[in-house]
């Protein structure tokens, strides 16, 4: 009976090595001589029984599949990523702007570029004389003033409609009236530097209430008050750093006179 079952272990074994085999059967037919060597025998038989009930060949391919998949697996940051819709690279800054300026209405466009004829005018006639010209510069300071003052009074216009988005609340119509204030100010001043910084902050305030504080006006209104705002703050800082050469010129000046 005793060797009759060792075909059936061999057949449990899934065809275990011979010389594995051949082990097993000499420790069998030595189970009934000696007690102790067949408990021994039989609890090494269970645990080497249970090591080798499952069929090579799934150990095998388990170990084939994990080398295959270590091998087709890739670092993410090794793989080719699609960019999005996104992130795709658009037209520029400067792109968008000049097609935004396209769109705008002729008139509106028009008549923005000759408002900026005065503020640019002043410094190039007093660059190509040579020479600075007070007058000049204080009818700069003061076409200034009503520039600042036409862009305070617009948020009214823009307030009073009754579909209008912008209420007229206290804050949009306080807001409307600082930078005719701050053109008030300006024109106060004695000399024309300090008219012309007064002129630069307001237009960044009203620049500021344009752009930030009212998102419901056209985008290219938008791109015409920023290019409008910046041709005007470089020309009156141009015409302030000519009275600031000519202040230093006129001092130099009296100092060798003297």
């Amino acid at each position: 009976d005793k060797a009759s079952m060792l075909p059936f272990i061999q057949r449990c074994c899934f065809h275990t090595p011979f010389t594995l085999q051949k082990l097993m059967g000499s420790r069998l037919l030595l189970y009934g001589k000696n007690k102790t060597t067949c408990s021994s025998l039989g609890l090494r038989l269970q645990r080497d029984v249970c090591l080798l009930s499952r069929p090579p060949s799934f150990n095998s391919a388990s170990v084939y599949a994990t080398k295959l998949q270590a091998f087709h697996t890739s670092l993410p940051f090794f793989k080719k990523k699609t960019p999005k819709e996104h992130e795709i690279r658009g037209p520029g800054v400067l792109e968008r702007s000049m097609k935004s300026l396209k769109e705008s209405p002729k008139p509106a466009l028009y008549l923005s570029l000759a408002g900026l004829i005065p503020f640019v005018s002043v410094p190039m006639a007093m660059a190509i004389q040579g020479t600075y010209c007070p007058e000049l510069a204080f009818a700069q300071i003061m076409y200034g003033a009503v520039t600042v003052s036409f862009l305070g009074g617009m948020r009214w216009g823009f307030a009073l409609p009754e579909d209008s988005p912008a209420k007229p609340d206290w804050l949009n119509l306080f807001n409307s009236t600082v930078p005719p204030l701050c053109a008030c100010q300006a024109l106060l001043f004695k000399d024309i530097i300090s008219g012309a910084i007064m002129l630069v902050i307001a237009l960044g305030i009203a620049l500021h209430y344009d752009v930030s504080l009212l998102p419901p006006y056209p985008k290219w209104f938008k791109v015409l008050r920023v290019s409008g705002t910046v041709v005007m703050v470089l020309s009156l800082l141009i015409t302030a750093v000519l009275a600031i050469l000519e202040e230093q010129l006129s001092g130099s000046r009296n100092k060798w006179q003297s």
